[in-house]
């Protein structure tokens, strides 16, 4: 079978686009180190309990969605199928009730007017951004 001939712009324009090296893209959050999205969000320890200590902190989520980091542990969903409780830490298996934090600050899970402690690195986005009070962004405690 005789060979078709290539037109000569078409081999120079092939040569071109060759020489074209794209620009390599920057490297994705998780490969700089970052575990995933990150959220804030509340963050209750139940331990057996119906109350615990709570506090307002960044979390990160795993690719999958499936498990959260916060303050160097990590916590698996429950699926359902805890008391009171819709995750567990890996490591100590205790209980804990992880949410988004609310607007009207009544995160507690049967509203007790318990203090709530607030990440320093967070305040002034939960104050301004969640609880809409930016007067309150130095506050500790909700």
């Amino acid at each position: 079978m005789p060979r078709k001939k290539i037109p000569l712009e078409v081999i120079e324009a092939a040569h071109a686009a060759r020489e074209f090296q794209p620009s390599k893209p920057e490297p994705s959050e998780r490969l700089k180190g970052n575990k995933g999205v990150s959220r804030i969000m509340y963050i209750e320890r139940k331990a057996g309990e119906l109350t615990g200590e709570a506090c307002i902190g960044r979390v990160t989520f795993s690719k999958s969605g499936k498990s959260i980091y916060y303050s160097g542990k990590q916590f698996k969903s429950l699926k359902g199928s805890g008391f009171k409780a819709n995750y567990f830490e890996i490591e100590s298996g205790d209980d804990y009730w992880i949410s988004g934090p609310r607007k009207d600050g009544a995160d507690r899970l049967y509203g007790e007017r318990l203090p709530i402690d607030i990440d320093e690195e967070v305040g002034e986005e939960y104050w301004t951004q969640i609880r809409n009070q930016p007067d309150r962004f130095n506050e500790t405690k909700a």
